[in-house]
């Protein structure tokens, strides 16, 4: 007897912050690194990698599809902030992948490019002659 089960992986990123998703049938429970995502703190990263499923309730007003996806999350690299839109870029292409409609695609894209795009900027590497990348020590001669 072979079953067949619907799982799909999805990955994001911001900065130096990776995020891995997975999507899987289950009972609607979205955990970040283990964490519920209720209690992720905190709470504007919270607001910020709960975007997407706001989005897709405003766009569609179907509850049982969030209801039957189990939603997994692992998240490493940068910061609080960083790690967020890390993982609401991931979950953003999961649920378009989940659903296949190109209408909620094109929504995303509309409200915010990196819900679907990853951010490929990074921070510019110190060098030498300064305190950063572009600052340099002032001449002190004449």
């Amino acid at each position: 007897m072979v079953y067949l089960v619907k799982i799909i992986n999805t990955s994001g990123k911001k900065k130096t912050a990776i995020a891995r998703a997975t999507f899987k049938e289950g009972k609607g429970r979205v955990r970040i690194n283990k964490v519920p995502l209720e209690i992720v703190e905190p709470e504007l990263a919270r607001l910020k990698m709960s975007e997407p499923f706001i989005l897709f309730r405003e766009f569609s007003d179907d509850d049982s599809i969030l209801n039957g996806i189990d939603i997994d999350v692992v998240v490493r690299g940068g910061g609080v902030m960083g790690q967020a839109g890390a993982v609401r870029t991931a979950i953003s292409k999961g649920l378009v992948e989940w659903t296949g409609d190109l209408g909620f695609k094109d929504a995303l894209l509309e409200y915010d490019r990196s819900l679907l795009v990853n951010d490929s900027r990074q921070t510019e590497p110190k060098n030498f002659g300064g305190r950063g990348a572009r600052a340099r020590r002032q001449k002190s001669y004449r």
